[in-house]
């Protein structure tokens, strides 16, 4: 007999927790999947007849995996690289319209060049070809850039220009930096998933892994869709020899 208590409806609400003590939950933003399997591997014992006669379960493993939609410093730094996230961000501005003054010093200079970071490129605005970079005295199709200041041949003065180039801001957004840590050096969290039926009350169930790690985080971008990051984990067994926890409703 059917029984809806026990029925799960969407995606679930997905958690992880970084090992530390006192470390922050990390909720992953607009989950579209989880998935999670649990596999043994399997060892039987054949006679002379084609059944087995004996069977036992060799090493196990609970993977997962989770695609979602929220692109979070905290998911990527706390969780997946270990690291502890500092506030700002690098943006980028790409193509940002510029005219090359049509006297000297034949410069432009750039919306945000008091928090320049680094150059990303010029474009000739009619054309869209580029224009090379050199280390000062620039000849037509060339420029140099300093401070957020980029400096044009006289050849090239009065024309558009599309100019990419990244800059610092300190107050929102975050950023991690990759460290090149020792072999052998993972960081570890709890995974905690949740889901509910929303039709009935008090329907729910979950699952809770007391220690992962992630071995892939992927981003894919597509032309005409909304980039879903996808992140592997696997659970392995804590100081207590537990691995995880399931609660059912039933």
């Amino acid at each position: 007999m059917s029984n809806t208590t026990s029925v799960a409806f969407g995606s679930g609400i997905l958690i992880a927790t970084p090992s530390a003590a006192n470390s922050t939950p990390v909720q992953f933003g607009t989950i579209q999947d989880v998935s999670v399997d649990f596999t043994f591997a399997s060892k039987s014992l054949m006679g002379q007849f084609q059944f087995p006669v004996a069977f036992g379960r060799g090493e196990g493993k609970i993977s997962g995996k989770a695609k979602f939609a929220n692109i979070d410093g905290a998911v990527f730094s706390n969780i997946f690289l270990g690291n502890t996230k500092t506030t700002g961000q690098k943006l980028w501005s790409y193509n940002e319209a510029g005219t090359v003054a049509a006297g000297t010093p034949y410069t432009v200079t750039v919306a945000n060049s008091a928090t320049f970071d680094a150059d990303l490129g010029v474009v000739y605005a009619s054309s869209g070809l580029a224009l090379i970079r050199v280390a000062s005295a620039p000849a037509v199709g060339q420029y140099s850039v300093a401070a957020g200041v980029y400096t044009f041949n006289s050849g090239d003065a009065g024309k558009a220009v599309l100019i990419s180039y990244s800059y610092t801001q300190t107050v929102t957004g975050s950023k991690s930096v990759i460290v090149n840590n020792l072999m052998g050096v993972a960081p570890t969290f709890q995974v905690d998933f949740y889901q509910t039926n929303p039709n009935v009350a008090g329907a729910q169930w979950s699952l809770r892994l007391y220690n992962c790690v992630s071995s892939k985080l992927s981003l894919a971008s597509k032309n005409s869709d909304f980039t879903i990051p996808e992140m592997d984990f696997e659970a392995f067994a804590n100081a207590s020899n537990s691995v995880g926890e399931i609660n059912t409703a039933i």
